[in-house]
């Protein structure tokens, strides 16, 4: 079986037709048709933690599928689609509506409703069509499914229940989408066992069904201008322990723990004003993606996580979940307490090259397949990464940066020191200064980086670059890693360890601006390869060295040219690498494409060395591509130019919504108001610079320092710019912090 770490080959498909519907929450997530159905044979289904539990799920009327009208998503987790049934031979219109009600969550409910706008009775027969295949995540995103499931011992039971038995309902036409309480109940059981593991998932139905396997069917009377409804829930077995769905039948969907987290999150989310109507469509857009995206461990409820993307990451990812908390800071610092206290929890003990752990290294990806439990620390590990480690450490140092969580901090700093420590033994393994990374067995990532597909790394004539390499970027992390360790030394009054850090931290700058520069092309390498030599194609990944201040600022206008030259800008965001570069493709994952996080991180870097006009350029690039993807921006779109068409070209298999794209717009918001803050240090740089066509931009509630600060920028503003509820001991300088203030 391929290894899903280093998978290479093709994604399937999410099934044929137009709109996929995806519903998440957690590690639930559903997919689906356009018209609701869950359909064999693609990449849809009812999944829980990594598994999927559902690879069926259809309603036919009269035998035929409705035609369907609309789906609305009510929230991340909730739709209603809305379909009609096939009009009678020889008549335009049908007179029979079928509604179908849908809210994920540790399972799945189902309200199924049919509304007859005929005077006359309609006489149908209701059936759904339902299997389970207990097929790996994997396994359905690679088009592998049929073995996963013929490797499965699946069996299937049916049980009827007593009236009354189960949970409760409402009659139908009375605003519920259940029947009565004392209707009878019927259930449908399928298990699957293989060695240890034992999963299973059970549908309970209210109405009078007739349940066989694979099937329910009601035979049902709509009463003129009437309707009928009935209520499936679908709930996950988990070693012979039935979990019950979060949104029950009967139950209010208000009550239910997402709907009641997700109204508390955009409670205190910040509030954005301006006369930019798209910055503030695709900023609230964000925020709620974020809020989706979140989890929650049950050992640990109030440690707030972030997974990576739905539908195929729902899960915590290290690179991914500190890059989007970091990015996320304006809006709830909560998101870096709980990956940060996660991460911590789960950083590396022993050297184990099965799953590339090593002391005091942060993970790369946590999965659940086979886990015994719901908690995060009955998943499976893999610690493949080389940047995660160094962004575990600056984002601590970051936290501390904005005043936030103190106390946690001070927590986290012995597992910053844990970290520091892989960085000189494990990640620089020859010595030399440098973080590389080679894997440890043939079953692990080739690349290691953010760019971690197999040809993600080239040189410039097209050829793949092969381990160990020295990714510039993960240099330029590092380099972030050792000044929040020594800034931490300062503020705990500890001398000699902080001059050792930054001694080291500017060492590492001088040696990396020797070594990586390419002084007749005009910008940085991507990497050093195993003989020490440059790869020297012209990447995005460079601009992530302008974000943690490492380039000379006397290189830096050469590395601003080159990144927003037309070969690397396709003025919707940055191509991951140069359209003149050998092995570029457009729709590639990694070698042409366009991913949001990247440019965005790229133009943050620009704002910092000056390079205002280039980094608003990128920024309202990234806007412009939002607002005509419905304000959201998915995980990475392809690298086709903005002259050759007016709309960006979709990547067939990318993520939406996906975490560090959501939290894309939150960082550019922070790097045109270009906001930095030093709380310890009794400082906050604030010095917005917006362009002409934003009159007005204000932010009511940002976390900082312990308050709940709001920015207002604009003409009509005293003096341009006012901050309020900012700690009056805290000096608010008017000019952008540069790079020479890091150090």
């Amino acid at each position: 079986m391929p290894d899903p770490w280093n998978y290479a080959g093709p994604v399937t498909q999410l099934g044929s037709g137009t709109g996929a519907v995806t519903l998440v929450d957690e590690s639930t997530f559903a997919i689906s048709g356009s018209a609701g159905d869950m359909s064999p044979g693609a990449a849809q289904g009812l999944f829980f933690r990594d598994t999927r539990i559902m690879s069926r799920f259809e309603v036919l009327v009269n035998g035929a599928q409705a035609e369907p009208l609309s789906a609305v998503t009510d929230d991340p987790f909730s739709a209603t689609f809305v379909a009609r049934n096939l009009p009678a031979p020889g008549r335009a219109d049908s007179t029979l509506m079928v509604f179908r009600s849908r809210h994920v969550g540790q399972g799945m409910r189902e309200g199924l409703t049919l509304r007859n706008y005929s005077d006359e009775a309609t006489a149908c027969t209701v059936e759904i069509l339902v299997d389970a295949d207990f097929a790996d995540l994997f396994a359905v995103k690679e088009g592998r499914a049929s073995v996963g499931a013929n490797a499965a011992s699946v069996t299937s039971e049916v049980a009827d229940r007593p009236s009354g038995a189960g949970h409760g309902g409402h009659r139908a036409g009375d605003g519920g989408d259940g029947e009565a309480d004392d209707a009878p109940r019927a259930s449908l059981t399928y298990t699957y066992r293989r060695g240890a593991v034992a999963r299973g998932v059970e549908l309970r139905t209210t109405g009078a069904a007739k349940v066989a396997p694979g099937l329910l069917t009601y035979e049902v009377v709509v009463p003129p201008r009437g309707v009928w409804s009935t209520c499936i829930e679908v709930g996950p077995v988990i070693d012979g322990a039935v979990f019950a769905p979060k949104y029950q039948c009967g139950e209010p969907v208000e009550r239910a723990t997402p709907t009641e987290r997700l109204a508390e999150w955009r409670r205190q989310v910040p509030k954005v004003e301006t006369d930019h109507p798209a910055l503030k469509q695709v900023v609230a857009r964000s925020a709620e993606d974020l809020g989706a995206l979140r989890i929650f461990d049950p050992d640990y409820p109030e440690r707030v996580v972030v997974a990576a993307g739905a539908p195929w990451f729902m899960t915590v990812f290290g690179r991914d979940s500190l890059l989007t908390a970091w990015m996320a800071l304006l809006v709830d610092p909560d998101l870096a307490s709980g990956v940060l206290q996660t991460l911590a929890r789960f950083q590396g003990t022993e050297v184990d090259p099965r799953h590339e752990e090593e002391p005091g290294r942060i993970l790369h990806e946590m999965r659940f397949g086979d886990a015994a439990s719901l908690s995060l620390g009955g998943g499976s590990i893999y610690y493949g990464t080389a940047d995660a480690t160094p962004l575990f450490v600056m984002l601590l140092g970051e936290m501390r940066r904005w005043g936030v969580a103190r106390e946690l901090v001070d927590e986290l700093l012995p597992n910053a020191a844990r970290a520091i420590e892989w960085i000189e033994h494990f990640g620089d393994a020859d010595g030399d200064g440098y973080v590389e990374y080679r894997r440890a067995t043939d079953r692990g990532l080739a690349n290691q980086g953010w760019k971690d597909s197999w040809d993600g790394i080239r040189y410039r004539d097209g050829r793949v670059a092969e381990a160990p390499i020295a990714l510039a970027e993960v240099q330029a992390y590092t380099y972030g890693a050792y000044l929040a360790s020594a800034h931490f030394a300062f503020e705990a009054g500890d001398t000699a360890t902080y001059e050792r850090f930054r001694s080291k931290a500017a060492h590492l700058k001088t040696n990396f601006n020797r070594d990586f520069w390419l002084e007749d092309k005009g910008w940085f390498a991507v990497g050093l390869d195993a003989d020490k030599k440059p790869i020297d194609s012209l990447t995005s990944n460079i601009g992530h060295c302008l974000w943690t201040g490492i380039v000379d600022e006397d290189k830096a206008l050469q590395v601003a040219q080159a990144l927003v030259s037309p070969s690397m800008f396709t003025g919707w965001g940055l191509r991951t690498l140069s359209s003149d570069n050998g092995g570029y493709n457009p729709i590639s994952y990694h070698c042409g494409s366009v991913w949001p996080h990247d440019t965005a991180i790229v133009a943050a870097g620009l704002a910092r060395y000056g390079f205002d006009g280039a980094a608003q350029q990128l920024i309202f690039g990234l806007l412009d591509a939002a607002s005509a993807q419905g304000g959201r921006l998915p995980e990475l779109f392809s690298g086709l130019d903005r002259s050759e068409l007016d709309v960006p070209v979709g990547y067939p298999t990318s993520c939406s919504p996906q975490a560090w794209s959501a939290a894309s717009p939150l960082l550019c918001l922070r790097t045109l108001l270009r906001l930095d803050p030093w709380i310890p240090y009794g400082k906050t740089w604030l010095s917005p610079n917006l362009p002409e066509d934003i009159g007005y931009l204000k932010v009511e509630g940002i976390p900082l320092a312990g308050s709940r600060v709001t920015i207002e920028v604009g003409d009509e503003v005293p003096g341009g710019v006012s901050i309020t509820g900012l700690p009056p001991e805290i000096e608010v300088i008017r000019e952008p912090r540069r790079p020479s203030t890091a150090v």
